[in-house]
């Protein structure tokens, strides 16, 4: 396993485990894409407004006892020529007013010295747009 394959490993598993949060891997002048037609559609930088904007408007609509974390990893690959890590991922947790949100989830994630410089994140926007809508944060 490259280098930049398994620091991405290890923060999914410690994400996954709710010892770390996935925003150790960022930074600081991390350039986020949300590719798609969701509410959250658009380019975020630095990391901190990707995080203030859609990261934590997102994790403020689960309980703290089931938060959204990664249930399965689909899939690791690394292009080593270009430093880019590829997740295949999909996430579950439970909702403040008591409902499951699960979504399946490719992250591109452009690594450089041992930390995501560039992301581009697809997902289900008609899901993410009715948890927006129907869960408050």
């Amino acid at each position: 396993m490259t280098a930049n394959r398994e620091i991405v490993a290890d923060a999914f598993a410690a994400w996954s485990a709710g010892t770390g949060s996935i925003t150790d891997l960022f930074a600081e002048d991390l350039r986020w894409e949300i590719i798609g037609r969701s509410v959250a559609a658009g380019l975020y930088q630095p990391a901190r407004q990707f995080v203030e904007e859609v990261l934590t408007p997102f994790e403020a609509r689960f309980t703290a006892e089931d938060p959204f974390r990664p249930v399965r990893i689909r899939g690791i690959h690394e292009d080593p020529t270009t430093g880019t890590v590829i997740v295949a991922w999909n996430g579950a947790g439970t909702t403040t007013i008591g409902t499951t949100y699960t979504d399946t989830v490719a992250w591109f994630l452009t690594m450089r010295d041992g930390k995501v410089v560039e992301g581009t994140a697809f997902f289900d926007s008609i899901a993410f747009n009715e948890l927006w809508q129907d869960v408050p944060a």
